[in-house]
């Protein structure tokens, strides 16, 4: 087995991971306290976030693992794929870093972060209901539009 051929599996199964982990969100996380109230919606999601923003080691070694197999996957893929392979790589590599990580950076951490901001027991009901809205449909739209790159990049493989 070459280390391309284990940084082709390493990525897809650590990448397949982050997808499931996202789908999770996607279809039952969120839809599963979306009937919760403005505060206990705040309260579950600050507690769900809490257990990765405290560096949960297994959470780390699979999202930054995906991030290390995928870039090992292109760096030694240089040198044994040609033409279309290569090129489908880096489609799937570029797909994965834009549409998975740099959303994350860019739209997810600075939602999280927020929420994690907010003392729910000192908030109005209004302050509450405000800090909801401007949290809950941009995260969930941004969720399911890298949870479906995610699922994309699967097929490529």
């Amino acid at each position: 087995m070459t280390v391309f051929d284990i940084a082709l599996i390493s990525s897809a199964f650590l990448c397949t991971l982050v997808a499931g982990f996202l789908f999770a969100f996607a279809v039952v996380v969120m839809p599963g306290i979306r009937n919760f109230n403005d505060k206990q919606f705040i309260e579950a999601f600050q507690v769900t976030d809490r257990v990765i923003q405290d560096n949960h080691p297994i959470f780390l070694f699979v999202w930054l693992g995906s991030i290390i197999a995928i870039i090992a996957c292109i760096i030694s893929g240089f040198a044994k794929l040609q033409g279309f392979d290569f090129a489908l790589l880096l489609v799937a590599t570029a797909g994965y870093i834009v549409g998975v990580q740099i959303s994350t950076i860019v739209v997810h951490l600075p939602l999280n972060n927020k929420i994690q901001t907010y003392d729910v027991e000192t908030m109005s009901d209004e302050e509450l209901c405000a800090a909801r809205k401007r949290f809950e449909p941009r995260w969930n739209r941004s969720n399911k539009i890298r949870t479906i790159i995610l699922g994309v990049r699967a097929l490529k493989f």
